[in-house]
């Protein structure tokens, strides 16, 4: 019996733990350090249509509970992550999500039906990235908006799409239901919230791009919160993700209803804590004789508001 399994609804996870995209690479520097099919999945850096360069330095600034990042997602391009990263990765043994990004709906598309013949877990669709100068969070603020680019991905792609929803807005709910509507297989929340740190010394934005998204212990009340709510209006998984660094916090993570879980910036403080956090989530529920699909949701159990 794998008391750690975590069930996606079109897939089923040896462990519910997995890296959040752009804390990871492609898992190559991680991979000298641990065994990449510990995880339960690997969820790749952002592939958009054409490379990018990302946005202008500084692009990291640590915050008193966690980091600012505006590193504008730099990648090689669909063509790069094809010739490169994608066969590599796949070489590795754990089920992927290439997370894919764009400035129009088209490019999104573009992207996906490249992708849509590969051995891939799905496609996650980051509509939600705060610090890019184009596109991308524009998308997740909108509930049209996400039902037609999520609709315009399906058209084109067969996989099952998750789609990463922005935190920065007043109601995550409209959103999550635009995005089981329009065909999504699940949903991550949450993604940065934006954010903003100023050099006293120089009286200047520290920031090369001026604000960045913030992530880390920080951010985890939000998150909760979200997955909370999102959980209670769809019916579709919930991937948390927002300020796990630790067994107890991926604990509340499932209780709130998430089903999987992303860790981010605590990999930069310990780039051994997905595997730490495996092990150390077996172990918990062994000693409490439960199973991660007996804690999805379990702290709504009850409660009619």
């Amino acid at each position: 019996m794998n008391r750690a399994a975590a069930d996606l609804g079109f897939a089923r996870l040896k462990n519910p733990f997995m890296p959040a995209s752009g804390c990871f690479g492609w898992g190559r520097e991680y991979s000298r350090l641990f065994a990449l099919d510990t995880l339960g999945a690997v969820v790749t850096k952002a592939v958009t249509p054409e490379p990018r360069r990302g946005n202008p330095g500084p692009r990291l600034a640590e915050t008193p509970a966690g980091m600012l990042n505006a590193i504008g997602l730099e990648n090689s391009g669909l063509e790069g992550a094809l010739r490169d990263d994608l066969p590599w990765l796949q070489g590795q043994g754990v089920p992927i999500l290439v997370n894919v990004a764009g400035r129009t709906p088209e490019e999104y598309a573009r992207v996906a039906e490249a992708l849509a013949d590969q051995d891939l877990l799905g496609l996650e669709l980051n509509l939600s990235c705060p610090n890019v100068r184009e596109g991308g969070i524009a998308f997740g603020v909108d509930p049209d908006l996400v039902y037609a680019l999520v609709s315009r991905v399906g058209e084109v792609c067969p996989l099952p799409l998750v789609v990463k929803l922005t935190p920065n807005l007043a109601d995550i709910v409209e959103p999550a239901l635009a995005a089981q509507a329009a065909g999504a297989r699940a949903l991550t929340l949450i993604n940065t919230l934006r954010g903003l740190a100023i050099d006293s010394k120089k009286r200047r934005p520290l920031l090369g791009n001026i604000s960045g998204g913030l992530s880390g212990p920080a951010i985890k009340p939000v998150a909760l919160y979200q997955v909370w709510q999102a959980y209670r209006a769809v019916s579709i998984p919930i991937i948390g993700c927002g300020g796990i660094a630790g067994v107890e916090d991926a604990l509340e993570f499932l209780l709130a209803g998430a089903a999987a879980l992303q860790v981010g910036s605590a990999a930069f403080a310990n780039p051994l804590v997905l595997p730490q956090l495996v092990r150390g989530l077996a172990d918990w529920l062994v000693t409490n004789d439960t199973t991660v699909s007996e804690l999805v949701g379990e702290a709504h159990r009850g409660r009619e508001v």
